[in-house]
């Protein structure tokens, strides 16, 4: 995968829910995850046997506020022929989507949970069709060809293939200029793209692993304690960054937990 050579990606994405069984449900039915472990209190779902998404049940959280938080949890199939799949089952199974895009680095498809978590499903080009504007990556959002990438499809979706991973986590924050702080200087990325009040930062010359923005956000501080919605972002480092990085927990200015453990 596009991520796997990156001294830091995202290993999986945790979320406190109202409603265990119906979020659970949508995640297996629509997006194509596999339960791999589960009780009545959380669900672990995955890809190859990989857990790429907690589900953490919590009945009296509040739903979802509009705060700093989760924009999107971004899950990255193996290449275009899955997305062009996946878009045919979720056409033909009239699966209400936010949007679609083309990012010139991928092809992104939007979609909300039943709680209202935002997600993306993409496919990356290749690297080597990436261009860049010195260090950073050109990335722009402009119509997708969704005739095009449906007709890419070959054959049947039958789930997330086993090589699917959490690509990026896009959040939403109170201001840029701080999360291109606590990205930079405390989670050692690198800023990779900046537009329109977002930044993109990675490792390993990705396009982005996390991004930024303040679009329904400027302004917000620390989130509230007792809210459904991201719980944390669990990053995968390998053992020298690990070391660098001198913690396995951080927090951002928002309040946002971001728990680092080792590549395996």
């Amino acid at each position: 995968m596009a991520t796997s050579d990156a001294p830091i990606q995202i290993g999986r994405v945790a979320l406190t829910v109202n409603d265990l069984g119906r979020v659970g449900d949508f995640y297996r039915s629509v997006i194509g995850l596999e339960r791999i472990s589960g009780s009545g209190e959380e669900l672990v779902l995955g890809a190859g046997g990989k857990p790429l998404l907690e589900l953490r049940s919590d009945k009296a959280a509040r739903p979802r506020p509009q705060e700093a938080g989760l924009f999107h949890t971004a899950f990255l199939l193996p290449d275009r022929q899955a997305l062009g799949r996946w878009l045919r089952f979720v056409a033909d199974q009239g699966i209400r989507l936010d949007g679609a895009s083309d990012h010139l680095v991928s092809e992104a498809i939007y979609l909300r949970d039943p709680e209202g978590n935002g997600i993306e499903v993409y496919a990356d080009r290749p690297r080597s069709a990436w261009q860049r504007d010195g260090a950073e990556v050109r990335m722009d959002t402009i119509a997708l060809d969704l005739p095009d990438l449906m007709a890419a499809a070959e054959g049947d979706w039958t789930g997330a293939p086993g090589e699917s991973v959490v690509g990026h986590v896009h959040l939403q924050v109170g201001d840029v200029a701080a999360a291109e702080d606590f990205c930079m200087n405390r989670l050692g990325m690198e800023r990779m793209a900046h537009r329109f009040g977002a930044s993109f930062f990675a490792t390993g010359g990705y396009h982005h692993h996390l991004a930024g923005n303040v679009w329904n956000s400027r302004g917000a501080g620390p989130r509230s304690a007792d809210s459904a919605g991201l719980a944390e972002v669990v990053l995968a480092a390998d053992p020298d960054r690990l070391q660098a990085l001198g913690a396995t927990e951080f927090r951002d200015p928002w309040g946002t937990t971001f728990r680092v453990e080792p590549k395996g």
